[in-house]
């Protein structure tokens, strides 16, 4: 084959289903700029495809306000009329520019879907480059936060939603003081979450193992994603007491095993002895992100909300991913 036939290969658009689909919640707090930053970072290649979605409450008043919604629409469409999420989704497409991720020639489309009850609906702008490569703005009406993030996810699908765990900021931020709805969100979407707590991407990835086939499959999708990052990995296995060290550290060199199949370096691997939750959330400090696997899936979500990875998502003091 020539190069030219490899250039054009190269440039064949992915179908969605093979590109890697990230979804960041943007509230207009400094938190959702930097989940924005590390999304970049995961979602730089060619293959990867980001999406900012602000969620606003169905009306928000605005139909009492003599608003025409047509114009309404139009001029939002534009970045013309500061309606409630706009300036913060700009924002974050001016980030996306200066970081050099996307462009400003990239073909635009635009989408408006009709919401019973709300007189703007939703509404989004794709920006497309050459290569088929998509960041999206989206604003969405829902009944509430976490549930338009869910919804959201419906109309993807997504491979990881990166949210603030405790944003201070109005809107959206307001709403994920709450620990509800981070909470929410983490108990319920099929993919995996990224629950960010002043994310810093340099100090790397901290991988928790307890032998399980759910947590070696842990190992290997976030293996992949702090690839995509350019993010050192670490690996933590917890004894509950001394007579258990043997079986953590058997742990251990399985997932070492397994990344140096992978070609991953590892930066750190250890074990403790102690409480699970208590030690992962004394390790954390260390690093940007703590990684846990899901507990099994039954149907029923005390199971998860009884979990070492719920108790290390409600009280770690820094960024918690659950994979799935």
């Amino acid at each position: 084959m020539s190069d030219q036939d490899n250039t054009t290969e190269s440039r064949t658009p992915l179908s969605r289903e093979d590109r890697f689909r990230i979804l960041v919640c943007i509230d207009g707090s400094d938190e959702s700029y930097q989940c924005l930053r590390y999304a970049a970072k995961l979602g730089g290649g060619v293959d990867a495809d980001i999406v900012l979605v602000y969620v606003r409450p169905a009306d928000q008043g605005l139909r009492s306000g003599g608003l025409q919604v047509n114009v309404a629409r139009e001029n939002m469409l534009n970045w013309g009329l500061e309606l409630p999420g706009i300036k913060y989704l700009k924002k974050g497409r001016d980030i996306l520019i200066e970081m050099g991720i996307m462009g400003t020639d990239w073909e635009v489309k635009t989408t408006h879907t009709g919401v019973e009850g709300d007189p703007l609906g939703d509404n989004k702008i794709e920006y497309i480059n050459e290569d088929g490569k998509e960041i999206v703005l989206k604003m969405k009406v829902a009944s509430d936060v976490a549930s338009g993030i869910l919804q959201q996810w419906e109309l993807g699908p997504y491979d990881i939603i990166i949210m603030g765990a405790s944003g201070r900021g109005r809107g959206l931020a307001k709403s994920l003081w709450d620990p509800a709805v981070a909470e929410k969100v983490a108990l319920n979407a099929p993919c995996s979450v990224l629950l960010a707590r002043g994310l810093d991407v340099g100090h790397g990835h901290l991988i928790c193992i307890d032998g399980s086939q759910r947590s070696m499959d842990t190992v290997r999708k976030d293996a992949y994603l702090a690839s995509r990052c350019e993010c050192p990995v670490s690996l933590l296995s917890i004894a509950q007491d001394v007579e258990s060290e043997p079986e953590a550290q058997k742990n251990i060199d399985a997932a070492v095993a397994e990344l140096t199949a992978m070609d991953i370096t590892i930066a750190n691997a250890e074990t403790r002895v102690g409480n699970p939750v208590e030690e992962i959330v004394e390790a954390g400090p260390d690093y940007s992100v703590v990684v846990v696997s899901e507990s099994n899936r039954t149907g029923l979500q005390r199971i998860f909300m009884k979990s070492v990875a719920f108790q290390v998502l409600r009280q770690s003091y820094v960024s918690v991913m659950v994979v799935r």
